[in-house]
């Protein structure tokens, strides 16, 4: 028997550390919280059988994962504890028995637990001026300039107050099932959860990208306050709406265990139909001096419980699979089967991301699977149960269904993709990137606009925006002589653009606007570009082998031969226009970060470039300049830390004079 357990700690001391590591470290959990929680729950039972198995390593001898270290360090003055978890009522019941030993009058608050990314959030008179991560409860990371992106957070307080404040950065449902279609559409990995989601968008290094994932808060509790009115948790929900925090939307208080437990069993008959994820509710002691007396053990509070609802998943028959073409010519398969009800909706179909995750589990038509929903929102197929009789493996279509092109599956992604240019599926999504502001930049030829033409049947591809006339716009709603007219000149005007402007407008998969003006500048013009072999392409600076491949492949079409042709009929220019003052740049790296006074960002690398200078995203030893405007992050950090020189605008203006 102690062989056998010790065998299986082990095996399990593995297994949570694993995916301890995918969870905290990594942002990509590869099993639920549920699953988690048993495996824990099994090696803890061992532990407590044969404590001479606990090894210093044991994921239950710590609270939570290291931080990555990907940002600054930050040293909490208040531990962020974790809370012991309960998947029973019968646990609930011993954990208010103990209390209650302790304080006969002991009075509980019930709050949901929010499923997102736990933070702490320090004002100094009443100003906003830190905010970090829990990593481990003891360390965590500085991510005020992330969380300065969310409107709910106050960058000042209603009242000029020093505090501490504990929240939980999360990411609504609505904004995590819109941010997964766009993945999916995209060909890119999609986030599992919106915990995970919102893990991922607050330790971006962009603050930019966080802006764009409309990430929320709840705060739920003070760490740090020296003020001495606030006696329990319920009054310091209603201090903490005083000072304009978004607290907890719900937290009830209650004097016996019956109304405890009758608000666990509420909020999990409303957990689906919130706006927002949930991986239980929290029970928690209200009064601070009994949660003083109580105390608590080197790894949880004595005086709180987390209980854990287990996931809903039903059983079902796959009845079809249906591949559609996206925005970006990635092939999604999406499971069609018997309509069951789940986590409060009626499911009938779900997404199986791509050949690998069906090659996983096997997945076949006919099949018995079973399903749940994915943070209660979007639909998953967990596992099949069984094959149909005379089943056969599936295989995505080696052609494009939308245009019948061959499709390809690159070496570094898991996706099928059709490279198509003229791929009906794709025209409007590539028609609004050939023409924005960084491709070709046709004034006036919005999303709207391409819509209606598109609508319409004036545009099947790219190259016939040139052969629209005045005549073809005024039939569109809204369009007169003169808007008419002011297109038909932006769209001849984009004709004279420099050929690194249309290299990046073709849309060629891993090609941005950097690597299109590299390639331009390289080759000089576009029949140079066309006839370049993988091995010439391979050999430029800042060219990898899947990214000249891309540039390989996509001139190897006949699609992609013709519609060049044509724009060079058309009169579009193919020749290399770039621009050199000088030399005194040369040899020199410069990081932009911030916001500039006057430049944008693509205006002052382009200045850089004339002066025969390259621009770089990240700081590094090799980095010759940063360029800093306001609010400029953790780049000006790094480089302030290696000695790197700091340019204002004012100063770069002198430099290049």
């Amino acid at each position: 028997m102690f062989e056998k357990s010790k065998q299986r700690a082990e095996e399990l001391r593995n297994l949570l550390n694993y995916h301890s590591h995918k969870y905290y470290v990594e942002d990509d959990p590869e099993i639920g919280d549920y699953e988690y929680d048993m495996l824990q729950r099994e090696l803890a039972e061992i532990e407590k059988n044969f404590p001479e198995l606990i090894t210093p390593d044991s994921p239950t001898q710590r609270v939570g994962g290291s931080a990555e270290g990907m940002f600054e360090p930050v040293v909490h003055s208040v531990p962020l504890e974790s809370l012991q978890d309960a998947f029973s009522i019968d646990e609930v019941l011993a954990f208010e028995s103990r209390v209650k030993d302790t304080f006969a009058d002991a009075e509980f608050v019930v709050e949901p637990k929010i499923d997102g990314l736990s933070v702490a959030l320090e004002y100094e008179n009443g100003v906003f001026v830190r905010g970090s991560t829990r990593g481990d409860g003891i360390t965590g990371e500085d991510v005020t300039a992330n969380l300065r992106t969310i409107n709910s957070i106050p960058l000042r307080l209603k009242k000029d107050v020093t505090i501490e404040v504990r929240g939980e950065v999360y990411m609504p449902k609505k904004v995590f099932a819109a941010l997964v279609e766009e993945q999916e559409q995209n060909g890119e990995k999609t986030f599992k959860n919106p915990r995970n989601a919102a893990a991922g968008s607050l330790r971006q290094k962009n603050p930019q990208i966080t802006a764009t994932r409309k990430l929320d808060i709840f705060v739920f509790n003070i760490q740090k306050y020296d003020g001495s009115e606030i006696t329990g948790h319920k009054q310091s929900i209603e201090f903490l709406k005083e000072l304009g925090f978004k607290t907890v939307p719900f937290c009830n208080k209650f004097s016996a265990v019956d109304g405890v437990i009758g608000e666990l069993e509420r909020i999990g008959e409303i957990r689906s139909s919130l706006p927002f994820d949930i991986d239980g509710a929290v029970i928690k002691t209200d009064s601070f001096a009994q949660r003083t007396e109580i105390g608590s053990t080197s790894k949880f509070p004595k005086w709180a419980l987390a209980f854990k609802y287990p996931p809903e998943e039903k059983e079902t028959t796959l009845i079809d699979i249906e591949v559609a073409v996206g925005r970006t010519g990635v092939l999604t398969p999406t499971a069609i089967f018997e309509p069951v009800l789940v986590a409060g909706s009626t499911v009938a179909r779900a997404t199986l991301h791509n050949q690998d995750f069906i090659d996983e589990k096997d997945i076949r038509l006919g099949d018995r699977v079973i399903i749940r929903k994915a943070g209660d929102i979007i639909p998953e197929v967990i596992k099949v149960v069984s094959h149909a009789e005379n089943s056969e493996k599936y295989s995505l279509p080696s052609v494009c269904p939308s245009c019948g092109a061959n499709v390809i599956r690159e070496e570094d992604e898991a996706a099928v993709r059709c490279v198509n240019p003229e791929c009906p599926a794709q025209l409007l999504r590539n028609l609004i990137h050939f023409c924005s502001r960084d491709a070709m930049d046709i004034e006036g030829m919005g999303d709207a606009v391409l819509e209606k033409l598109v609508a319409n049947g004036l545009l099947t591809k790219a190259s016939e925006i040139y052969t629209l006339k005045k005549e073809d716009f005024m039939t569109l709603e809204g369009f007169k002589d003169k808007s008419s007219q002011n297109l038909v000149d932006a769209v001849e005007k984009s004709k004279s653009n420099d050929l690194a402007k249309l290299v990046f407008a073709l849309g060629i998969r891993h090609v941005g606007q950097k690597a299109g003006k590299i390639l331009a500048e390289h080759f000089e013009t576009m029949e140079n570009i066309m006839n370049a072999s993988l091995e010439e392409i391979s050999s430029i600076e800042g060219f990898g082998g899947i990214m000249a491949k891309s540039v390989a492949d996509f001139f190897a079409l006949e699609q992609s031969r013709r519609e060049i042709e044509a724009l060079a009929a058309y009169g579009v220019n193919m020749v290399s226009q770039k621009e050199k003052i000088d030399n005194r740049f040369e040899g020199k790296t410069f990081v932009l970060t911030g916001t500039l006074p006057t430049y944008s960002r693509n205006e002052a690398s382009e200045i850089i470039e004339k002066f025969g200078g390259k621009t770089a995203s990240s700081v590094s030893k090799k980095t010759s300049y940063v360029l800093a405007g306001e609010e400029a992050g953790s780049k000006l950090v790094k480089a302030q830390s290696l000695g790197i020189t700091i340019l204002s605008e004012e100063e770069f203006n002198g430099m290049i004079k």
